[in-house]
């Protein structure tokens, strides 16, 4: 078969998704989305070689392979590090992955590959810098310049989330507990189960955004404290990075008000006498992240 197509992988918490591009022209060929089996490594590294396998056979051609995970892995010691799909930490999942389907594949973290989406075709096409959020099961973050991830001799560049909550309350101190061992986490902030768990009684995200738009009190304020909390956690990078536009992902950047409250907000704390940067919705949506993964052979 001939090498033609660019196949990404999205591993993800509850999902795992694998989309086929063009090589040439970037335009989506097939995609398939199947349960993430959580909790067996050798299971997930099965489901992959199942996914790839089966693209390749209803498209007749083969391809590259990039893989999106919720962690990185380790440059000190070649193997999954800051995973909370926790089953992966420890292990040398590229070279398994690579020795399971017989050729090399690239990884690279979750929220790397989504804002490498927005950069190259996507909400931040053509942007000097960009910064790609997710706000989902976690907080992950990414950085590109020039169309390029940036990485670090560390592999954690943008890892925004596991950085304390800035400016914080009196109510917000110590702050909850991270998977990561620390307290007080931007992760634990503006996750969407954080906030979940600050609403209370059962509900969902969606709900809570549905309930604010109805008028109710207490998920309006809820929802009010979420974007100052995120216009803190964002000015943070802003004082650091200075994107040009910064990209919301995950299922909490599907609501629309963030775009029009956050930046209202994150002067206060930008050390600047003016903010241009730009706050956007990702043009891919959710499958930025797996259109990423198929561009980490770009």
């Amino acid at each position: 078969m001939e090498a033609s197509l660019r196949i990404g992988i999205d591993l993800g918490g509850t999902k795992t998704e694998a989309i086929a591009l063009d090589r040439a022209s970037g335009a989506e060929l097939a995609r398939r989305r199947v349960p993430t089996e959580r909790g067996s490594y050798e299971a997930t590294i099965r489901t992959i070689l199942d996914l790839v396998t089966g693209l390749e056979a209803e498209l007749g051609q083969s391809g590259t392979v990039g893989i999106g995970i919720p962690g990185t892995i380790s440059p000190r010691t070649g193997l999954v590090k800051n995973a909370n799909s926790t089953w992966l930490i420890g292990k040398p999942f590229d070279k398994d992955v690579a020795a399971a389907l017989g050729r090399p594949v690239k990884l690279a973290n979750d929220a790397d590959c989504f804002v490498l989406s927005e950069a190259t075709d996507g909400a931040a096409a053509g942007a000097l810098t960009v910064f790609g959020v997710i706000l989902g099961t976690g907080v992950g973050g990414g950085l590109v310049v020039n169309g390029r991830l940036v990485s670090g001799p560390n592999a954690i560049a943008g890892e925004w989330g596991h950085n304390p909550l800035p400016w914080p309350g009196h109510d917000e101190q110590p702050g909850h507990y991270c998977y990561c061992g620390k307290t007080g986490c931007i992760e634990t902030f503006l996750s969407g189960p954080a906030l979940e768990r600050d609403f209370g009684g059962g509900s969902s995200a969606a709900d809570i955004v549905t309930l604010a738009a109805r008028g109710d009190d207490k998920a309006e304020g809820m929802l009010s404290r979420y974007e100052d909390r995120l216009a803190r956690g964002l000015a943070s990078v802003i004082n650091v990075f200075d994107p040009h536009v910064i990209v919301l992902g995950g299922g909490l950047g599907n609501v629309a008000r963030l775009y029009r409250e956050v930046p209202k907000l994150w002067g206060e704390y930008v050390f600047s006498d003016g903010v241009t940067t730009k706050l956007v919705p990702p043009k891919h949506g959710d499958s930025s992240g797996v259109r990423g993964a198929a561009w980490l052979w770009e």
